[in-house]
């Protein structure tokens, strides 16, 4: 497992279209009772943003050299320091990015956590925080990957 972010965009994937093509995950867990037992409560891990406080779920570039679920995976562990399994890809958006002004096409994956790094290699950049569904929706700045929780909770609440 690398300890270092990725940087640059040399291997960077695009669409037929040029637009950017990202990869985001939303780690998650049970929430466990008193007793130690897991329950059926939801918990997600959101991750503040580099440029400031407001929150958002582990994502970034999907590269030429990985799958899909790689890239979710690695930017689970580079921005939030967990580490998981990966499961079946909750969608596809499109979106705007207001920092570059183009469209980006983006994927989200549910990441069911097994383990909670005590470093990882943004640690020092971001700040990491286990919400309850409600409370991670409010607080997520991004209109798409609110959608993708939405999902990611009906498919936990029918299973």
């Amino acid at each position: 497992m690398c300890m270092i972010s990725r940087t640059g965009r040399h291997l960077q994937r695009y669409d037929n279209l040029g637009r950017r093509q990202v990869v985001g995950c939303i780690p998650y867990r049970f929430k466990c009772g008193n007793d130690g037992s897991n329950s059926n409560d939801l918990e997600v891990l959101v991750i503040s943003s580099q440029k400031g406080p407001k929150m958002m779920f582990p994502k970034g570039g999907w590269e030429i050299d990985e799958s899909k679920e790689e890239a979710a995976l690695r930017e689970s562990i580079e921005e939030a320091g967990v580490l998981g399994n990966v499961e079946c890809e909750l969608g596809k958006w499109y979106f705007m990015s207001k920092s570059h002004g183009t469209f980006y096409e983006g994927y989200m994956f549910p990441l069911l956590v097994k383990e909670e790094l005590d470093w990882w290699p943004e640690h020092h950049l971001r700040h990491r925080s286990w919400m309850n569904v409600k409370e991670a929706r409010d607080v997520c700045q991004h209109w798409w990957m609110k959608e993708a929780l939405d999902i990611l909770v009906q498919r936990v609440s029918s299973s």
